[in-house]
């Protein structure tokens, strides 16, 4: 399962008339790419844009959610944040949900309730930065966890402070009000060790994290492999080896590995690596060696789909994990109402 997460930020240094032009480019560009290639369920590639709440701008987002309606990607939360406190927090989440669900984005459960996908902006999770910057709200993961939030998305950020200490792990972390409280917590697992997620505690799922040997530092360190995918460091062949080395998956289930991706999308350089030919090699790269070895079946999954997918392995299914894209959080519509 391949999910690519964009803490996409069109406004980064930039006025509103550029920020649109940057959402227009991915609307051009993104959608003739995604149509050249397709996985084991015959889907195309998909984007996950976690868009920043405090930066909401109506005209931004609709044009975002039209690119999302023709490609099937799909938009979630992000926020920086700082200084701020529990009860703010809950106000800024519950008014930047409402807004993106009116243009048809997130998700609902079982019961029609709204459920988001969550990056903490600054990499500062659950007030995790060692000197209090970029967040500041105690047990911030049961926030979340009330507000809606499905699972988060932020980690890796090594080599960021704000890295935990679990690594190439889905796991249930609670939230307390000590700082960085998901720097442990318990793997998700199936069958006799299946313990779904308990009251005040929130599911993170991480991205690969490692190490780099075959590109050393200074020609003799190795660099930090965090899953991160820029102009400078655009995905390969050779990296998805290390990130299937990471071996993320559901305890019981090894054999469903988890990939997720992050970069910044907004960033000029890096959307042309993502629009360009660096992506599309890497999708070559990735059909190629599918047809190389049948028992390797690679998935396109949005972050809801991902997670869904999770908790199916959760819940004790095998088989094909792309019949699960829904299991338990479908995508939401301009038009639905709990």
């Amino acid at each position: 399962m391949i999910a690519v997460c964009d803490h996409f930020e069109p406004f980064h240094g930039v006025g509103k008339s550029e920020a649109l032009g940057r959402v227009a480019t991915w609307r051009r560009d993104f959608a003739p790419l995604a149509s050249e290639f397709r996985d084991a369920d015959g889907q195309s590639p998909k984007h996950t844009f976690f868009y920043p709440i405090e930066q909401y701008d109506a005209d931004v987002v609709g044009a975002l959610a039209d690119l999302c309606h023709a490609t099937g990607s799909e938009t979630e939360v992000h926020l920086h944040h700082h200084d701020d406190t529990a009860e703010n927090l809950r106000r800024t989440l519950a008014q930047g949900v409402e807004r993106l669900a009116e243009f048809g984005q997130l998700a609902r459960d079982k019961t029609g309730a709204l459920r988001f996908g969550f990056v903490h902006g600054n990499w500062a999770l659950d007030n995790s930065h060692p000197e209090g910057r970029h967040c500041g709200v105690r047990n911030e993961l049961r926030v979340l966890r009330e507000a809606g939030c499905y699972a988060d998305f932020t980690l890796p950020s090594a080599p960021n402070r704000t890295q935990t200490r679990i690594i190439n792990s889905l796991y249930y972390a609670r939230g307390t009000d000590r700082p960085k409280s998901h720097d442990s917590g318990r793997r998700v697992a199936a069958g006799r060790d299946r313990q779904p997620a308990q009251d005040g505690e929130l599911l993170i799922v991480q991205g690969p994290l490692g190490l780099h040997w075959q590109r050393p530092k200074f020609g003799v360190l190795p660099r930090i492999e965090n899953s991160d995918l820029t102009a400078a460091n655009p995905p390969t062949a050779e990296r998805l080896q290390l990130w299937l080395d990471g071996r993320i998956s559901v305890v019981g289930r090894p054999n469903w590995l988890f990939v997720k991706l992050h970069t910044h999308g907004a960033v000029p350089a890096n959307t042309r690596m993502l629009l360009g030919e660096p992506m599309r090699a890497f999708h070559r790269s990735l059909g190629k060696i599918a047809a190389s070895d049948p028992s390797i079946r690679f998935h396109y999954v949005t972050a809801r789909e991902m997670v869904n997918i999770l908790h199916a392995a959760e819940d004790g299914h095998s088989g094909e994990p792309g019949i699960f894209r829904d299991h338990c959080y479908r995508k939401s519509g301009a038009a639905d109402s709990p």
